[in-house]
Parts: C-alpha cells; sequence; structure tokens
C-alpha cells in the first residue's frame, strides 16, 4: 500500500533498511490549533526552537484524525483547514496517516472518496488546461473508468499538500468562477475554486504549508488553522524507542541527546531525530568510534559522512558529486530555494543526467520526484552550502559571500578565517527573515579542527587548517552589544555554542551581579540572550537560581522558561508577591512540569500567596516533591491551606519548610489534619523559629503516633518549647507507628530534664531515631548524664548526636564516653563543637575512635574552650575593635578603636581604598571577619544601625550601594528613641515597641544562616528577640556601625 510505508530520505531510491511501515514507527505529533496567527518570516529553526519554550496555557491540541471535527464552541461543520508547520515537521507524515487510518477503516469513515494531489505535482500539469475530471484522471489513473462519477454528490474530500512549494498564480481575487467538474480550465481555476467552495461546495478541502506561504490562501475561505509543532519531549523518546530496535541503544541515544541542550531543542523537529538516529545509532553500532557529536555542525557532518560512505564503492563519483552538490546548495540558498528545476542545476553545470546520478548515491541527502529535485531537509542544505564556502576560502582564499566591489577590494588586502566569520556574520543580521542563521552556525562550526578532521574524511582532498576562533569569539560578542533583534541574538548565542565557547555565560553572571544590566537598560534582546545562555545550560536545568541573574518578579517573567525546564528552582529572596505564585502554580499544573524542587523563602508570599499556590500543588500534573516557603510572612491560614493540600490524592510533596513564620501553636494543630490523613506523603517538616511551644509539640506527638503518619525528619529548633514539649514530643515517639528517623531540637530553651525524657525514648524498643540535634540548649554535664542512659542502652541505634553549645565539660565527656563502650554499635558522628571537653575529655574520646569495636568515626570539638561554659549567647562572645582605615574622615575613633564618634569636621586619616569616602555615609568595619557562631554587644545613643557586611561592599560611592542594609550584601539593624528598623537590600522591617535599653546584642550563627539582633536590659542583662535575618551566607562577614549623630560604642561582656 502506498501510504501504509514511510521513506525516510529519497523515497525513490530507499534501502529496506530506511523503509519502515508507518504504523510501526509513527509517532503521534504535537499538533495545536490556531497555528501561528499570521506570517512569521523567521528561519524555521529558530521557529521551532522558540517553540520549544512557547508557552502554551492556551494551545488546544488536536489529533491528526480530528482536524475537521468541531470544538464545543464551534457551530458549523469546519470543511476547510490550513495546517502549518515547518520543514521536517512532519506535515506529509502526518496527511499519509490519516489516509492510511482511513484506508484500514480507523477513522473518518464518513468520507467516501480522498484525493491526495501535493502542489508539487500540479505544477508540472499547468502546461494544458483540463476539468476536474481530468485532473482527477491524470493524477489517479485508477478512475479512468468513472467518467461519471457524481462527485457533487458523495463526502469526498481533497488534501493538497505543500502550499509551499506551488508555482501556481493562486489569484483569488481575480480568477473567473468555474463551478462545472467538466468544464475545462486551467489547473490554477481548478483549485482556486476548489478552495472558495464555488467547486464541489460538500467538500472537505485541506491544505499544508510552511508558514511563510499561509497567506496566499485569503483567511476567508479557511475555517480551521492548525499547526504541527513536531514532537514533545515525551514523543522525542518514543521516536527513538520505535525508531531503534536495540531498546538499549536507543536508551543511550536518548541520555546523549537530552545531554546537549542545542540538540534536544532541535528534536522538536521529526526530520532532525531522524537525522540523530542515523548518525547516533551506527556510531554506537557498527562504526564506534570518534567522539560522539555535541553540536549542530558536528552531528551534520557526521551525517554526511555516513551517507557517503554508504555508496562510495558504488560510485568512484562519490566525492565531486558532493562538491557539486555544496555549490548548488550555496546558490540556491541565496536565492531562497527549495525546489531546483532543471534550470536550476544548469546554473551550476549540473545536467539532469548528473542529478539523477547524485539523487542516486546520495540516497539520503538528495532526491529526485517528477523532475524536481530538492535535498531532504533545508538544514542539509544549508549545511552543504556552508561546506561550499568553507571550502572555497581553505582552496583559493575567495569569498562567495561579497557582493560589492568595495567589499571585494577589502578582501584582497585582508582575508584571514575571521574575517570571513565577519562577512558571514553581516550578512545573516542583514536578513529580516534569518536565512542564513543556521548556514551561518554551520559556517562557524567548521572552523573548529575536530569538524575539519571529519570533513576530510569525507572529502580527502581537503587541507585542514586549523586557526584560532578567539577573534571570531570576540566579534560576535561585540556584535551583541549592538542593537540586533532578539532572534539575531539568540542565533549568535547559537554560534557561540557552535564554537564551544560558553565565557558568555559568565560575562552576564558577572554584569547582572555588578549592575551593569540594571532591570532599567536591560533590553528583550538581552533578555533573550540570556535565556537563551541558561537554556543551553547544563547546569540550570538541573538547578537554577533567580538571584544569581535577577531577583525580582520582572526576573522571574523574563526567566520563566528556565524555571520551567529545570528540577531545581531557587527563588529565594527575589521579592516576589502573591503574583509569582499564580504565574507559578500555572506551570506547575503542565504536563511536562520538570520541577521537583522549588525554595520560594524570604519573599512576602503571605497567606494569599500559599492559597494561589495551593491549585499547582493539587494537581495531577505537579511533580514537585520539595517546597521551601521560609520567611514568607505566613500564618496559621497557611497551614489550613497546606493541610488542605497534603491530603489531595494528587499531592506529591515529601518535604515542606515552613521555618521562620508565625504559624504559631494553632498554625500546627491545622497542619497536623493533613499530617494525619491516608494521602500524606510528608515525610520531612521544618518548623524552627515558627513560634511553637508546648501545645504544637502535644499536636505533632499526636500525629506521631498515628499509623498513616509519614514523616521521617521534624525540625523544631528555635522555638520556645521548653521541658514540657519535649516530654509531651517524647509520648509520640515512644509509639510503634512512629516512623521519626532525624529529629532536630537546637535552640528550644532546653535543660537537664528534656534528656532524661529524651533517654527513654532511645531506650525504647520501638524508637526509630537516628539522629538527633539538641545543640544550643544550656544542657550540662548532668543534662548529658542522663541522656547517655539511652545512649548507652543495647535498644538505641542513634547514628548522629549533635550537643553543640550545651555546657559539656569534661565530666560529659566521660559520660559519653562510657555510653559508646556500652553500646558500640550505632553512633558514628558526635558534634561537641563550643564546649570545654578539656585535655582528658578528648583523651576519653579520642580513645573510641580508635577502638575497632566503636562505630563513630567522626568527633568536632571545634571552638572549645574554657570560655564556653556560659549560660545563653554569651558563650559565643567574640572580642571586636573598629578598623581605622575603613572610618569615614567624620569619626573619632578612641578607646582603643572600640568606640565611634561623630566630629563636625574631617579627621586626618590617609587616603586608603578601603575607607568609607561618600558623604553621610558615617561608618566602619571591625577589623575582624566573622564565620561560625559570634555574639557581641553594642552601645549606642542619637541615631545609629548596627549591622554585618561582605567585605566587597562599596565605599567609595554614594547612595544605598555603600550603606549597611540598604544593598544585597549587607544587613542591619537601624536604632533610634522611637524605633527599631531592620534592613536588608534596601527592604525594611519594622519592629514594635522598641525598648528603652540602648544596648544591642548581636548573634551570628554563620553556617545555620541566621543573624539576630537584641534588646539587653541594662541592670539583668536579660536578651529580648527584636529580629532574625535568614540567609544562605557565601563569604566571611565583618561587623559595621552606621552613626548619624554622637556615639557608638563596642561594649566588653
Amino acid at each position: 500500500m502506498k501510504y501504509g510505508s514511510i521513506h525516510e530520505g529519497n523515497p525513490a531510491t530507499n534501502t529496506n533498511d530506511e523503509c519502515k511501515l508507518l504504523n510501526a514507527i509513527y509517532t503521534e505529533l504535537y499538533i495545536v490549533k490556531g497555528g501561528t496567527g499570521g506570517v512569521c518570516n523567521e528561519h524555521e529553526v529558530i521557529q521551532a526552537e522558540a517553540a520549544s519554550r512557547r508557552h502554551d496555557e492556551e494551545e488546544i491540541p488536536v489529533k491528526i484524525s480530528d482536524i475537521f471535527k468541531n470544538g464545543p464552541d464551534q457551530q458549523n461543520h469546519i470543511k476547510k483547514v490550513l495546517t502549518l508547520g515547518i520543514a521536517g515537521v512532519g506535515k506529509t507524515v502526518s496527511v499519509h496517516k490519516f489516509i492510511l487510518d482511513w484506508v484500514e477503516g480507523g477513522s473518518n469513515q464518513d468520507i467516501d472518496f480522498i484525493f491526495p494531489i501535493p502542489f508539487r505535482s500540479l505544477n508540472l500539469m499547468t502546461k494544458r488546461d483540463c476539468s476536474l475530471m481530468e485532473l482527477l484522471h491524470r493524477c489517479f489513473p485508477d478512475t479512468a473508468c468513472m467518467k461519471s462519477l457524481p462527485l457533487e454528490k458523495r463526502r469526498v474530500m481533497f488534501i493538497f499538500d505543500g502550499l509551499d512549494e506551488s508555482r501556481l498564480p493562486l489569484n483569488f481575487s481575480e480568477n473567473e468562477i468555474v463551478s462545472d467538474i467538466m468544464e475545462e480550465t486551467s489547473v490554477d481555476l481548478l483549485i482556486t475554486n476548489l478552495i472558495k467552495g464555488e467547486m464541489l461546495s460538500s467538500a472537505l478541502i485541506w491544505i499544508t504549508s510552511r508558514p511563510a506561504a499561509m497567506d496566499q490562501i485569503p483567511r476567508e475561505y479557511i475555517q480551521q488553522v492548525t499547526e504541527v509543532r513536531g514532537f514533545t519531549d515525551i514523543q522525542k523518546e518514543e521516536y527513538f524507542r520505535k525508531r531503534i530496535s536495540d531498546q538499549d541503544q536507543a536508551k543511550s541515544i536518548i541520555s546523549h541527546i537530552k545531554k546537549s541542550r542545542s540538540l534536544h531543542i532541535l528534536c522538536h523537529i521529526p526530520v532532525f531525530c531522524w537525522i540523530s538516529a542515523t548518525v547516533l545509532k551506527k556510531m554506537l553500532g557498527e562504526y564506534d568510534n570518534g567522539d560522539i557529536p555535541k553540536t549542530l555542525t558536528e552531528m551534520y557532518i557526521r551525517f554526511l559522512l555516513f551517507q557517503s560512505k554508504m555508496m562510495e564503492k558504488k560510485y568512484k563519483e562519490a566525492e565531486s558529486g558532493i562538491l557539486k552538490l555544496a555549490e548548488l546548495a550555496f546558490h540556491q540558498l541565496e536565492k531562497g530555494n527549495l525546489l531546483f528545476y532543471e534550470e536550476d542545476l544548469s546554473e551550476c553545470g549540473i545536467d539532469v543526467r548528473q542529478a539523477s546520478v547524485y539523487s542516486g548515491f546520495c540516497t539520503q541527502i538528495f532526491k529526485e520526484e517528477e523532475e524536481v529535485f530538492s535535498f531532504v531537509h533545508l538544514s542539509v542544505q544549508e549545511c552543504l552550502a556552508a561546506v561550499h564556502v568553507f571550502l572555497l576560502f581553505l582552496e583559493s582564499k575567495s569569498n562567495p559571500l561579497l557582493h560589492s566591489s568595495a567589499e571585494k577590494l577589502q578582501w584582497l588586502l585582508r582575508h584571514n578565517m575571521c574575517d570571513l566569520h565577519k562577512t558571514a556574520v553581516k550578512r545573516a543580521l542583514q536578513s529580516k527573515t534569518g536565512h542564513l542563521d543556521l548556514f551561518l552556525r554551520f559556517l562557524l562550526g567548521l572552523s573548529l579542527e575536530s569538524n575539519q578532521r571529519n570533513l576530510k574524511k569525507l572529502l580527502p582532498h581537503v587541507k585542514i587548517r586549523p586557526e584560532s576562533v578567539k577573534e571570531t569569539v570576540e566579534y560576535i560578542k561585540r556584535k551583541l552589544n549592538e542593537d540586533i533583534s532578539s532572534e539575531r541574538s539568540i542565533n549568535l548565542l547559537y554560534c557561540l555554542s557552535e564554537l564551544k565557547d560558553d565565557s558568555l555565560l559568565s560575562e552576564i553572571q558577572n554584569n547582572l551581579s555588578s549592575g551593569c544590566l540594571s532591570s532599567e537598560k536591560l533590553s528583550s534582546a538581552q533578555w533573550s540572550a540570556l535565556v537563551f545562555v541558561l537554556l543551553m545550560s547544563e547546569e540550570t536545568q538541573e538547578k537554577f537560581e533567580l538571584k544569581k541573574y535577577r531577583g525580582s518578579e520582572e526576573g522571574l517573567k523574563r526567566l520563566l522558561p528556565i524555571v520551567k525546564n529545570t528540577r531545581r528552582a531557587l527563588l529565594a529572596a527575589c521579592k516576589l508577591s502573591k503574583n509569582s505564585c499564580e504565574t507559578i502554580a500555572t506551570f506547575l499544573q503542565r504536563e511536562n512540569s520538570l520541577l521537583k524542587e522549588l525554595d520560594l523563602g524570604n519573599n512576602g508570599l503571605g497567606d494569599s500567596g500559599v492559597k494561589l499556590l495551593s491549585d499547582g500543588l493539587e494537581n495531577s500534573h505537579c511533580k514537585l516533591e520539595t517546597l521551601q516557603l521560609a520567611n514568607c510572612k505566613l500564618s496559621k491560614h497557611s497551614c489550613e491551606t497546606l493541610a488542605s493540600v497534603l491530603q489531595s490524592p494528587n499531592c506529591t510533596l515529601r518535604e515542606l519548610d515552613l521555618s521562620n513564620n508565625n504559624l504559631q501553636d494553632p498554625g500546627v494543630k491545622l497542619l497536623s489534619a493533613g499530617l494525619g490523613n491516608p494521602h500524606c506523603k510528608l515525610e520531612t517538616l521544618k518548623l524552627p523559629g515558627c513560634k511553637l511551644t508546648e501545645q504544637a509539640c502535644e499536636a505533632v506527638a499526636s500525629v506521631l503516633q498515628s499509623v498513616n503518619c509519614p514523616l521521617r525528619e521534624l525540625d523544631l529548633s528555635n522555638n520556645d518549647l521548653q521541658d514540657s514539649g519535649v516530654k509531651s514530643l517524647c509520648v509520640g515517639l515512644k509509639k510503634p507507628h512512629c516512623k521519626l528517623e532525624i529529629l532536630r531540637l537546637a535552640l528550644g530553651n532546653l535543660s537537664e530534664q528534656s534528656c532524661e525524657a529524651v533517654a527513654s525514648v532511645l531506650q525504647s524498643v520501638n524508637c526509630p531515631l537516628r539522629e538527633l540535634d539538641l545543640s544550643n540548649n544550656d544542657l550540662q554535664d548532668s543534662g548529658v548524664k542522663l541522656l547517655c542512659m539511652g545512649l548507652g542502652n543495647p535498644h538505641c541505634k542513634l547514628e548522629i548526636l549533635r550537643l553543640s553549645g550545651c555546657l559539656v565539660t569534661e565530666e560529659g565527656c566521660s559520660s559519653l564516653a562510657s555510653a559508646l563502650i556500652a553500646n558500640p554499635s550505632h553512633l558514628r558522628e558526635l558534634d561537641l563543637s563550643y564546649n570545654h571537653p578539656g585535655d582528658s575529655g578528648m583523651k576519653l574520646l579520642s580513645a573510641r575512635l580508635e577502638d575497632p569495636h566503636c562505630q563513630l568515626d567522626t568527633l568536632s570539638v571545634d571552638y572549645g574552650g574554657e570560655f564556653r561554659i556560659k549560660r545563653g549567647l554569651r558563650k559565643y562572645v567574640c572580642e571586636l575593635t573598629l578598623d581605622p582605615d575603613t572610618a569615614n574622615r567624620r569619626l573619632c575613633l578612641s578607646e582603643g578603636d572600640r568606640k565611634m564618634t561623630l566630629m563636625p569636621e574631617e579627621q586626618l586619616y590617609p587616603d586608603h581604598p578601603e575607607r568609607f569616602d561618600s558623604k553621610l555615609c558615617y561608618q566602619a568595619l571591625c577589623r575582624e571577619s566573622l564565620t561560625g557562631r559570634c555574639y557581641w554587644e553594642t552601645e549606642w545613643s542619637g541615631y545609629a544601625a548596627i549591622g554585618l557586611t561582605y567585605k566587597g561592599i562599596r565605599r567609595k560611592e554614594e547612595g544605598r550601594a555603600c550603606k549597611l542594609g540598604l544593598n544585597e550584601n549587607s544587613w542591619s539593624l537601624h536604632c533610634s528613641d522611637t524605633s527599631y528598623t531592620a534592613w536588608y537590600h534596601n527592604q525594611d522591617t519594622d519592629i514594635p515597641d522598641p525598648s528603652s535599653s540602648r544596648r544591642v546584642g548581636v548573634y551570628l550563627d554563620w553556617r545555620a544562616g541566621t543573624l539576630s539582633f537584641y534588646s539587653v536590659s541594662s541592670d539583668t542583662h536579660t536578651l529580648t528577640h527584636l529580629h532574625t535575618f535568614h540567609s544562605m551566607f557565601t563569604e566571611p562577614l565583618y561587623p559595621g556601625i552606621f552613626i548619624l549623630i554622637l556615639i557608638i560604642s563596642l561594649n566588653a561582656i
């Protein structure tokens, strides 16, 4: 059957290997209603690459068998359909599949006759007039006996494939009306009258076309437009599995294609999937040599090489044939021709007999159909055209891209490889349609030595002349800074990819972080360029951090294609609002959503934002497993929303971080309703700093006892749980259904009584705990001794124990060592940093490290010393001094550089690069850089700002860039007689009810990413929490002080 097989390449000369049963390898294409909505002048490969990133929330997919069926909003029957699609995207294959399904009785059985007549065939029937019936007899000889067939009374369908190949005038406005199917007239009139409905008004008309030719038919004569988009990501994999019989090989090919983002995007085009399959199958199979292609040029040169090898033994003319085809490809590309006739071939010195020979040995490159010649795809033509230009340069230093006499004269004076590239870039940028874009990629790619080596295998006479491409790379970068269109920018970036230069990504990142490409200056073209670079990066496929590029809602909107194509989207601290939640919820509901982890921490989303987000989380297409909402200004209302999400059978969440939100005990109670639901899959819940007390512990304990609760990890650190809360929690931990393996209770205001409760849990035969964190609690040696009663029990299976900053001395170390002797089989890691184990304590624990029967292999005793045995945060006290080299000239330092006074006149400080010189920036930094845990106190008067900064804060500029808390490199607390205000990145948080005390305590836990400020009472030295910043610090921090009035000093503690 004619339509039962598919011929990939040249149908006239296919081998059996290339001729496949259509139903055996057919992969459904992604087709949508609506199409482009107008002529697109862009290069079709650029269109395909753009389509892969296109928003498709409102697109309506349609199956090929249903293109004539009405939608729910359509009243009239659809009789005329125009299907658009770029070359090689599968329009003709779709036509064949439609006909095959009809012939086999699978679909559209209400149609009596289907007459597929390609425009390419109609072009050859214009020499004499004929009637419609005569036309059908010429196209379908089997219908010759049906001279009296009353077509107008039967359900008839005409398929006109390839409108873009038509050479008919198709003058709809001036052509005369012809309605009689027996009347002789021109083929042009027959076709226009059929489409207009003047002839056989009941007939179904299906036309396919490339987008650029769609305006040849007035829109009024088309009732529905559809567009073949090619393959989705899922369909790509299906194609390779069907096309490659060896499934292990198919899997390897799919894996390789996915690793190269540019190749993976191009596989939206089925013909490129076929080329990739052809090349990779041979490279992984019979040939198995050379590096696997990673760029477009590498893939196509390999493709040409393999195809020529297949026939080089049979045809001696293989090499000369390739050269002549390359010349033809270039000359016809310049004219914009895809189809070639005898006169076109003659211009390149090829007669029709030669062309037939070429189509014979180049079976997958060049083809002949009814005296019409073409390459199998435009991209093959463009690759060969680039080969022609490249070879001319190598052999004779000539440049066929030059047109004017002035250009040719200048070429005589200077002509290296970069000059050729510059000419090609200029020509490509001058094209409004981008018809030289892909040619340019190939030409630049050929300059790499690796591609030249493969070209030499194809054309042995070629002399390899590798030259540096550095000058070309720099020239392209300069062009990207000019005012060129977004599309041309993207193609130039693809060119850099062909040259294997990835430096632009780093440059763009540096420009963005330094403010050179601020939101006000960044053009649409530059945004497009940035999107391209990030899409090509393998790093962003796995993880994308918005803040590195543009931490804002505009940044999210512009870079949304990246977020949609990554598995881990880190959007923390990007000034996002509830509006962003609606955007995110929309793409979480996409069928092909890849997102597994989403970090929205440190954004003011509020409860309304979480409500919007829940629509996506409950959708069956959502694959999100990790959601971070730390410090997002949430309350108990968000807990209610999230509890509903967790109860949904569609919810896939495994980890939820709600740290540092004002949830309070009622919020946890509401959340517990979701945790105990049978549909809940949550394994990790983080609730540090949520203002929880004993009542929250009771709610959690109740859930832990449930057979349905899947929790494996729970973090309740930095809450005022107290001993009563831990006792309540331990009730749940002892129950047989409890699955909790990791429990964190750091900074929970706990004492030795909590240790007794936890020890009873560790002795329980049912206890699943593997990791326990009690750091930053004043447990003392007496508490550790009680804890060790559980640790030494044979039922205890604890592997990690953290007791950092718990006032542990030699006595506590002795208890721990004894426990490890009694139960040596489980504990692997012990953290005793910020304690005072002393020499004897170290000796006892070191002996356990060396004991072959003891599993302990990691012991941390960093930052220890006798001064750590102080209650509260004072155990982390550090001594600070102000650095005179940073002090503004209006500041006077005294008392050993621990006191700073604002003076009316400038001081006689020497010039220094680290000095704050700008007006009104009356601040200085300390000498000491801080990491780890540190605490200090500052006493102020008048108006002051106390904070920390990275060393890179600006020193000489005016404005916010140099002031503490008003940029992204520093954090501060502004203090006055009437208010406290926390500042970061020029965003302020007012702190109600300021204390009357003028002493501020500052606590930094660098590793935990917290910076806290406290009001210190002058009499009792009690600490009252004012504000905590949460950030992932990336480098050491320097304390700093700003004053506007009077005096400030660092206090001894």
